[in-house]
């Protein structure tokens, strides 16, 4: 693939990078799906029982809601992370799995208040909470995870304790500001690429650095070892928002669960769109105008077409953060099983169809 000229590539140490699969940088449902690492699906089922006793533990009035929401389970990546970060710098994955809960719920809360935000009735092939529950129960359950969360870490207020939940804190502030900037586009005509990555670093990346780096908190990693996998996870953060933006667009509905188009129908200034819309080309001002107001099935269609060079420019900046998150491992000093198990969990994170 084409180096990005919006990312400076670091090129990944034999040491960090693992296998790469074929088709590397494919995104989009393009050629086979990525299948999702073994190690999700080893903590899925781990974190899936824990998350469960939490939800169990809450109000009568937000149990409902909250176990449809979780009938549906996700990628699990950011649990998954907090676990493995946890076993990269020596410790028993056993300590991590607070954090690992805790960062399944922040996330989780903050999927329930976008799905009111974007007016999204299907999340994960079933209806979300606020299509089924209404706006109320949708906005109370998702605080009630947030709150649950925090509470989680400082059940044993011990200093790795304490200063986890410090760190969750702050991610989830600068995933708020993220998600803030990104409803702020929306009344925007133009947007900068530098802007859009700026606010994917904090609606994903603030989040998944957190997870990445909690666990080794937690493990009693050292400084350099917390700050090195806070950083794989921040690259790994803006590769993840950026495949996402792809499959927001060119997503097969049958495996991601949205419309063909969706952010495209919803008028998002995702990163193919501000990268196409940068170019100030002929291409970029039909897609402006065509973006100026509702689309039709046959305006859909060519703002597609138009997009091309956008979808290609924000897969080559999802696989050189890819890169960046792979060499920021490279003398972290890793226990070398784990370490692998996190560069096979960042290449699924550019090669996934969903």
């Amino acid at each position: 693939m084409t180096r990005s000229p919006l990312v400076e590539e670091a090129p990944a140490t034999p040491a960090a990078s693992g296998t790469r699969r074929g088709g590397g940088g494919r995104g989009g449902g393009a050629g086979a799906p990525a299948r999702p690492p073994a190690l999700l699906e080893r903590y899925g089922r781990l974190l899936a029982g824990e998350v469960q006793a939490v939800v169990g533990r809450l109000h009568p009035a937000v149990r409902p809601a909250l176990e449809h929401h979780f009938a549906a389970v996700g990628k699990g990546v950011r649990g998954a992370l907090a676990l493995l970060s946890a076993a990269a710098v020596g410790a028993p994955e056993e300590v991590a799995v607070p954090g690992a809960v805790a960062l399944e719920l922040v996330h989780n809360f903050s999927l329930i208040h976008d799905d009111v935000i974007d007016g999204d009735q299907e999340r994960r092939h079933q209806p979300t909470v606020w299509a089924k529950f209404g706006l109320g129960p949708a906005i109370v359950s998702g605080d009630a995870l947030l709150l649950a969360a925090v509470e989680l870490l400082l059940a044993d207020p011990s200093p790795q304790r304490v200063r986890a939940a410090a760190v969750l804190a702050q991610a989830t502030q600068a995933m708020i500001a993220g998600q803030a900037e990104d409803m702020a586009f929306e009344g925007r005509a133009l947007v900068s690429v530098e802007e859009c990555l700026a606010m994917e670093a904090g609606k994903t990346g603030a989040l998944l650095a957190c997870a990445a780096s909690l666990g080794a908190i937690l493990g009693e990693g050292s400084d350099a070892q917390v700050a090195a996998l806070a950083a794989y996870g921040a690259h790994v953060g803006i590769a993840f928002q950026a495949v996402d933006d792809v499959l927001g667009i060119w997503g097969d509905p049958t495996v991601t669960g949205k419309p063909v188009g969706s952010d495209l129908l919803a008028r998002k200034r995702t990163l193919p769109v501000t990268i196409a819309l940068a170019a100030g080309d002929a291409r970029a001002e039909e897609l402006a105008s065509l973006l100026d107001g509702p689309l039709s099935s046959s305006e859909l269609a060519r703002a597609t077409e138009l997009l091309a060079g956008g979808r290609r420019e924000a897969m080559a900046v999802a696989e050189a953060h890819v890169h960046n998150a792979l060499a920021a491992l490279a003398d972290a000093g890793l226990v070398e099983g784990p370490a692998a198990e996190l560069a096979e969990l960042a290449w699924f994170v550019l090669e996934r169809d969903r």
